[in-house]
């Protein structure tokens, strides 16, 4: 029992002198101008460190999210009930509900990741209640839809 104990003590002790600095040897070269090269690599503000993981600043990320792909998913998943959205990350996320005219349940997650009014925008997938999967032309039939509804929008409000 003491054998590892006192392993484990060598290791961290290992592990924390190798994090000091070692004052007894000089980086120091004359011939350079502005101090010696630690010098110059701890004034570097391009410099990283392991702290700028722990960075609360650079952790919040938002994306750009198209106004009328946002709207026609709203509108095209309208008899969906809404449960979860985020238009800063341009998620959605809906309940399950029938189609008009259909007769299984589905839910639907939609992911606006681009800012451009294009197919690669616009992530969509589908799963029924029954656990049967949803054939990929239903799906494909949601997103042409929706984009086709953004489309439309984007035309009314440029007046064209």
């Amino acid at each position: 029992m003491r054998l590892p104990r006192i392993l484990s003590l060598i290791l961290l002790t290992a592990a924390i002198s190798a994090c000091g600095q070692n004052q007894s040897t000089s980086t120091a070269n004359p011939n350079l101008v502005g101090g010696t090269t630690d010098e110059r690599e701890l004034n570097d503000p391009d410099r990283s460190t392991i702290w700028d993981l722990f960075d609360r600043g650079s952790a919040e990320q938002t994306t750009n999210v198209n106004r009328y792909l946002w709207a026609a998913s709203l509108d095209v998943l309208s008899f969906l009930p809404v449960q979860e959205v985020d238009p800063f990350t341009g998620v959605i996320i809906t309940g399950y509900g029938r189609p008009p005219g259909g007769g299984r349940s589905y839910r639907a997650t939609v992911h606006i990741s681009d800012p451009a009014l294009a197919a690669r925008s616009l992530s969509l997938a589908l799963q029924s209640s029954g656990g049967a999967p949803v054939s990929a032309s239903t799906t494909r039939a949601v997103e042409d839809a929706i984009l086709s509804r953004a489309r439309q929008l984007r035309i009314e409000d440029n007046k064209f």
